[in-house]
Order: structure tokens, then C-alpha cells, then sequence
């Protein structure tokens, strides 16, 4: 039989938002995983794509497999998908892997559904590339922060009254509307919402880059004189403008929350949840897609009319966009993340020291395992031959199939792994 279970040698990709050199945890696993590597010390290390998307197809190490790339393989070999998977997917992996290392903010963005995504990729197929849907799922492996979903109405209110700047783009009218809806009537807080973010994204940019300036000024002095700027989000707001001057982007703070994770803490972005990711590391899972509805921090194209209309106009807290895991029944060192959608999970697991010997257990469905801690030799029936996993590590494992981790570091191991839990 050929090998089932094997290493791979993942994409990097270098945008310029990603954190520089070894600074950047994808750096970091790279020059870990590969000791042969060099890292340059300037250049940007964003992501590392662990899949078969084409422009990032992993490259299979194992010279006893004819294919080059994972993609390839799975073409050739699709019953490792796993029987289900395969026939809901089309034969495909449904999920594209990630680490990411954010020092800039991403754009202020949000992804189509399944139904937009196939409309928006007839009419524009050079800015949304394929038809399919793009969930997606962020866990912390540093501390973590985005922008995601819109903020409870009483804090954006709250802003539109100190922050006379925010309210000259929004206007006088949209502003009333906005403080006069009430929490009884769910659907005119949402209608006044849409009217408010949507004459702020569409403001003359004269106009608008006029009243930034005015607030950046104001804040800045504020800050200078030690007064407390918490009341306009002061400090976000020079951070943003400082990385994209002048950028419409910079006024989304103050409708959208502010969500800061801990590492092992996830956020869920669903269909039309504008977000934004804003600094640290974290894994990242989500279906496979390139479409990204794009409207402010950043120099790539916008799309400002598409995003405001299809944007799921909800408040909520900064708290709930906190994707809690499970703990699993079965194996106490493994913690599930499932989010309501059917492409992808992501279990994190965590060996302590004390086992010496821990198996990776087999799931219906082929799973990508990412090693961020420690070290071990897997062996596998399904391996050609045994593997040694360190920080970086990255193995493809056809489904329902298992691997056994022969344990050599002293405190344990830290592994993620993406998987399709349908």
C-alpha cells in the first residue's frame, strides 16, 4: 500500500501586514520545523498554508509518494478523504489550514454566503475568484486581537456623542435614528445600524479624510496632556491611522467590537461578520475560498457598496464573539472546536508531561496535525516509515487512519488538528 500518513512542507506567504522575521510564529515554525531554512530578518512571514488551495498546494515529503503536492495526491487518492467527505465535498479537502502572524491590521472585511458568493463570482470573477462560501476560525496562540461584529447599540451611541467627527460623517438624521431605536424593536435598530455604517463607509473622501485628521489632532493632543482618551478609543485609533493614514477603515472602530483572545481562545466569523484581525498569532481554519468582500485598511480593491449590503447588521456584546471549545468525552487532552458549519473543526490537543505515549486517534476524515510545542517520533501503519515531529511539524493523515507519538520532550506537546466532523 502507499503511505497514507506523511510530512508536509507548507506555503509561506509574505503579505506586508505579517509580522517580520522571528518575530513572526510562522518564522518561527518554519526555521524550527526545517533547520535548513533561512530566515530573512526583514521580510514579512503572514501566513502558512497547510492544504491544497493552488496558490499554496503543500508539497508532500516523501520520496516513496509520486506525487509532488498534497492536492495530487488526494486527485488520486480520494478515498482518504473519508467516505462522507468525499461525497459532500466533491473528492476535495474542504478546509484550508493556517498559521497567521498579524503586526498590521488586515482589511475591514467580511465574507459572502454560499448564495452572494455564487452571484458575486458570475458578475466580478476577477475580485471573487470562486463560488463557494468562506467561513472561517481563528484560535489564539499569542495574545490575539480583531475587530468583529458590530458592538451593542448603547456603545456606538455612545461614541456618536463623543466623538463629534463620527457624527458630522454620519449625519445629523442617521445619528437620531440610531440613539431614538429602541432594544424592543430589533429589526429598526438593525435598519438604523445599516444607515449609519453605510453613510460613514460611502462619505467623500475629502470630507472624510478632512474630519480624521481633525479627530487624529484632537486625540493626539488629548493624549499629550495625559488626559484619558478611552471615551473615543483613542488608542486604537492612532495605532490604525499610524498604519493607514487617511483610510475610512480607521472610523470602524467605534462600531465594531474590539475582541481580544487569550491563547487557545477562538473566534467564529460566519458569513457577512465584518472583521478584522488586528495584531498577534493564531491558527486559523476556514473553508476553501478566496472570496473577501473588502472595505478599508488596505490598498487592495473595495468593494464599499457589496459590503454594506450584505453585512448581518446584529449587535452584540465584544463576549460572545467567543467561540468556546469542548472539552472531549473520550480523551481529556483533546479540546473541539465545531462551529456551525459542516467544512471544517479544529481540535486542539494538549499531551501533558506526563504521558509517554499518546495516540492520535482516527477520525472519518482525512485531518492536517500541526505540532506548535514539543517534540515526538510518530509511527504509523499507514507511514512509510517513523516520523520525527517537532515544533512545525506538519503531517497529512488519511481518514481513519491513527498515529502513535513516542513522546521525547520533558513538558509535554501542544498539536492542533483540522479535520471535517460531519
Amino acid at each position: 500500500f502507499p503511505p497514507a500518513v506523511f510530512p508536509l512542507s507548507c506555503a509561506v506567504q509574505s503579505y506586508s501586514w505579517g509580522k517580520v522575521g522571528l518575530e513572526s510564529e510562522v518564522a518561527k515554525l518554519l526555521a524550527s520545523s526545517d533547520p535548513l531554512v533561512q530566515i530573512q530578518p526583514d521580510q514579512p512571514y503572514a501566513e502558512l498554508w497547510m492544504g491544497t488551495h493552488p496558490r499554496g498546494d503543500a508539497i508532500i515529503r516523501d520520496n516513496r509518494i509520486p506525487q509532488k503536492t498534497l492536492g495530487q495526491w488526494i486527485a488520486d487518492n480520494p478515498a482518504c478523504l473519508g467516505a462522507k467527505v468525499k461525497d459532500t465535498f466533491q473528492g476535495h479537502l474542504p478546509f484550508l489550514f493556517k498559521v497567521l502572524s498579524v503586526n498590521t491590521a488586515l482589511s475591514i472585511q467580511a465574507h459572502p454566503n454560499k448564495e452572494l458568493a455564487a452571484k458575486l463570482h458570475a458578475q466580478f470573477p476577477e475580485h471573487y475568484p470562486d463560488a463557494n462560501h468562506k467561513p472561517e476560525m481563528a484560535i489564539a496562540l499569542t495574545p490575539f486581537e480583531g475587530l468583529c461584529g458590530f458592538r451593542p447599540v448603547e456603545e456606538i451611541v455612545s461614541f456618536l456623542q463623543s466623538v463629534p467627527e463620527l457624527r458630522a460623517l454620519i449625519g445629523e438624521v442617521a445619528a437620531e435614528q440610531l440613539e431614538r431605536s429602541g432594544s424592543d424593536d430589533p429589526r429598526g435598530v438593525s435598519a438604523a445600524l445599516r444607515v449609519c455604517f453605510t453613510r460613514l463607509m460611502k462619505s467623500e473622501k475629502k470630507f472624510f479624510v478632512d474630519q480624521l485628521n481633525m479627530l487624529v489632532k484632537r486625540i493626539s493632543q488629548e493624549a499629550a496632556e495625559g488626559k484619558d482618551t478611552s471615551g473615543s478609543n483613542g488608542d486604537l485609533l492612532l495605532q490604525l491611522h499610524s498604519q493607514y493614514p487617511g483610510d475610512i477603515g480607521c472610523f470602524t472602530i467605534y462600531f465594531l467590537n474590539l475582541v481580544r483572545l487569550e491563547p487557545g481562545e477562538a473566534m467564529f466569523l460566519g458569513a457577512n461578520e465584518p472583521h478584522a484581525y488586528l495584531h498577534g498569532d493564531c491558527v486559523e481554519c476556514m473553508a476553501c475560498s478566496d472570496n473577501t468582500v473588502r472595505a478599508g485598511l488596505t490598498p487592495k480593491f473595495i468593494d464599499v457598496l457589496t459590503l454594506c449590503e450584505m453585512l448581518n447588521y446584529t449587535p452584540a456584546p465584544s463576549s460572545s464573539k467567543i467561540f468556546p471549545a469542548a472539552q472531549s468525552q473520550l480523551d481529556p487532552s483533546i479540546y473541539i472546536y465545531d462551529p456551525p458549519v459542516p467544512d471544517f473543526a479544529i481540535m486542539r490537543i494538549e499531551i501533558p508531561a506526563s504521558i509517554k505515549l499518546y495516540l492520535v486517534s482516527a477520525v472519518d476524515s482525512a485531518s492536517i496535525l500541526l505540532v506548535i510545542q514539543g517534540t515526538a517520533v510518530g509511527t504509523s501503519t499507514a507511514a512509510a516509515s517513523e516520523m520525527t515531529l517537532r515544533r512545525g511539524s506538519v503531517l497529512f493523515i488519511s481518514a481513519n487512519e491513527s498515529i502513535s507519538l513516542h513522546l521525547s520532550s520533558p513538558d509535554g506537546m501542544l498539536l492542533f488538528r483540522a479535520c471535517c466532523l460531519l
